[in-house]
């Protein structure tokens, strides 16, 4: 799975923890295929509030490619 430098500057700007990226990707809490050719992969974020940190890939590159991350404010937060 390869990065675009939109992807990197996205956890630069907002302080995503490529650990957090990791664990969201191999171990997701939820995961939504959209019909763009991206998949969503969720994941609840304890050491960020429990907000819930969401990474989209597009599965239709190959290799696929990290496309964007962000803690998705449309998610209640499980405090």
């Amino acid at each position: 799975m390869e990065d675009t430098a939109h992807f990197i500057a996205m956890l630069h700007e907002r302080n995503i923890k490529r650990s957090w990226v990791t664990s969201a990707v191999l171990q997701p809490d939820a995961v939504e295929d959209h019909t763009d050719g991206t998949r969503h992969y969720l994941k609840v974020i304890p050491e960020y509030g429990n907000r819930w940190l969401r990474v989209v890939v597009n599965v239709a590159a190959v290799p696929n490619k990290r496309v964007t991350a962000f803690f998705d404010r449309r998610l209640r937060r499980d405090t």
